[in-house]
């Protein structure tokens, strides 16, 4: 049987974790703490503060759904001391040595320290659960205690850091979430639906009281056809909605397919911006935090749900 060099590569490492020890303490030594997205670093970054050495696997425009781990994310999964990646299926194709780890290491699901009841379920297939807890800003304070609580069982030293740096974000994140419930409030009531390539906007509509259809599932391994495009063309023009957005994480070429057959019916639809789903903007820039990405989401869907759709520009 062939084996592809990424095969090999994976079962060896899968093979090393036998012989590794025990999640051990570094004297002297920071505490490595290895993320899978940007925005699980981010929140964990605001926890630990310069206590811990924090990375993110996945950059700015990656799709968590479809990425395969390289031989370099391997090596810093072997090194890390504290793994923290979201859970709930999101990162799909990593899901076997993430379970590995688990036996050796401190491996932490964030999403899934959340109570099950605060958790949507999945139409697609039953019994999946949306694993997008992000983008409800109340609900990420909620997952970033619990996360705090958890990393403070691994450095009980920096206990009175880890929960002053988690109060003082999570103060941030209650006016954040004030500021979505303000700003998607002047949404009109017929304007209030939000079309994006993929169903990564659950948990945003369900807090802020907006309706999501998304070309896809929940994941971007889902498959859609000619007939999903046309049930959502007509559904647009319909609504009259004026304005669909592309994300930066997934393909536009979707989107780009129901906007041209809007326009073949006649309806004057636009795209009102490219938002972050999965990923988060680039590394040192606004968008690249997690109040970033948020608050430049929250901008382009509330004006392109506001102006009428002759009036805006497309991205």
């Amino acid at each position: 049987m062939y084996w592809s060099l990424t095969k090999i590569v994976l079962f060896f490492f899968i093979l090393s974790l036998s012989f590794s020890c025990t999640n051990t303490e570094k004297k002297g030594q920071q505490t490595y703490i290895v993320c899978t997205t940007g925005m699980i670093k981010d929140a964990v970054g605001n926890i630990v503060g310069n206590k811990a050495k924090v990375d993110a696997l996945m950059g700015p425009g990656v799709d968590p759904h479809l990425y395969k781990a390289t031989q370099g994310d391997l090596q810093k999964l072997q090194q890390a001391d504290i793994i923290v990646y979201n859970g709930l299926f999101l990162e799909g194709k990593m899901g076997e040595i993430l379970q590995k780890l688990k036996r050796k290491k401190t491996v932490i699901a964030m999403a899934e320290l959340l109570p099950n009841e605060t958790h949507l379920n999945n139409t697609e297939f039953q019994g999946a659960v949306d694993p997008h807890i992000w983008f409800d800003v109340s609900l990420w304070k909620q997952a970033i205690e619990l996360l705090s609580f958890e990393l403070i069982k691994t450095d009980s030293i920096n206990q009175d850091l880890y929960r002053s740096n988690t109060e003082k974000f999570t103060y941030k994140l209650d006016s954040l979430h004030q500021a979505v419930e303000y700003q998607t409030n002047r949404i009109p009531d017929n304007k209030r639906v939000l079309v994006t390539a993929h169903d990564a906007f659950g948990y945003f509509g369900r807090a802020y009281n907006i309706e999501v259809r998304g070309l896809q599932g929940i994941s971007t391994l889902s498959e859609f056809g000619l007939r999903d495009i046309s049930n959502l063309v007509d559904y647009i023009a319909t609504k009259d909605i004026p304005a669909i957005y592309t994300e930066t994480s997934v393909s536009k070429k979707a989107i780009q397919a129901v906007l041209e057959g809007c326009r073949s019916q006649g309806h004057k639809v636009v795209i009102g911006g490219s938002l972050y789903s999965d990923a988060m903007g680039e590394v040192g820039t606004y968008e690249g935090t997690y109040i970033g990405m948020v608050d430049s989401n929250v901008e382009k869907i509330v004006s392109g749900l506001l102006i009428e759709s002759k009036n805006i520009e497309n991205d």
